[in-house]
């Protein structure tokens, strides 16, 4: 795995499914004007930081990363219908998840809440993992905050369709898909079979 790509961070921490009041540092309870007040002390303190860095193709990568979320949390999170919707969406595939979870650990069968399940999932990784991130980056007030330009948006498009098809297969990889049993073969036994056959027997 490339570095850069590596989930650590503490909004990370709920499987995968970014929570953008973590990235601001905020509750689910805050108001626009906390969302705008602390999204602007992050951001520039971002700034300031890439301003005293040694850039690196990792850390240009890992930069980019972090101010694609900042910008997204900022754009969702101070409208109220666009957080709702964000809110409900985390909400479903996490749900779906632990369905699917239940009913696998009941034995029944979990192939249609394994479809709806990876729909959203697609979905919402999509939705709030590259492209409101992406278009948060031509927002005027995310513009002048993190002096976004079209330039980090050519290299941001490559490296978040990197890091959602990441997330994506790191979530796969927790998921309880039905275990294959591995066939019990009796090579000894086989290999009489094959002897019969070309010695022209009947097996």
């Amino acid at each position: 795995m490339v570095a850069w790509l590596k989930v650590e961070h503490d909004y990370m921490s709920d499987e995968g499914y970014i929570d953008y009041f973590a990235v601001l540092g905020l509750t689910a309870e805050c108001k626009p004007g906390e969302v705008r007040k602390q999204y602007k002390v992050l951001m520039k303190a971002l700034v300031l930081k890439i301003a005293r860095e040694e850039i690196t193709e990792a850390r240009r990568n890992a930069f980019l990363l972090e101010m694609c979320r900042l910008n997204a949390a900022y754009l969702i999170l101070r409208d109220t219908e666009e957080r709702e919707r964000y809110t409900a969406q985390r909400d479903e595939v996490i749900a779906l998840e632990a369905q699917w979870q239940e009913l696998n650990a009941k034995q029944v069968d979990t192939e249609e809440i394994r479809r709806d399940y990876d729909g959203a999932l697609k979905q919402f990784l999509s939705t709030y993992m590259e492209e409101r991130m992406l278009e948060a980056g031509r927002d005027k007030e995310c513009i002048e905050a993190s002096k976004w330009d079209p330039m980090h948006e050519r290299h941001a498009s490559t490296v978040l369709r990197k890091y959602r098809q990441q997330l994506y297969h790191k979530i796969q990889e927790r998921l309880p898909y039905a275990e294959i049993t591995t066939p019990s073969i009796d090579w000894n036994e086989r290999a009489q079979v094959v002897s019969t056959i070309l010695e022209g027997g009947v097996v």
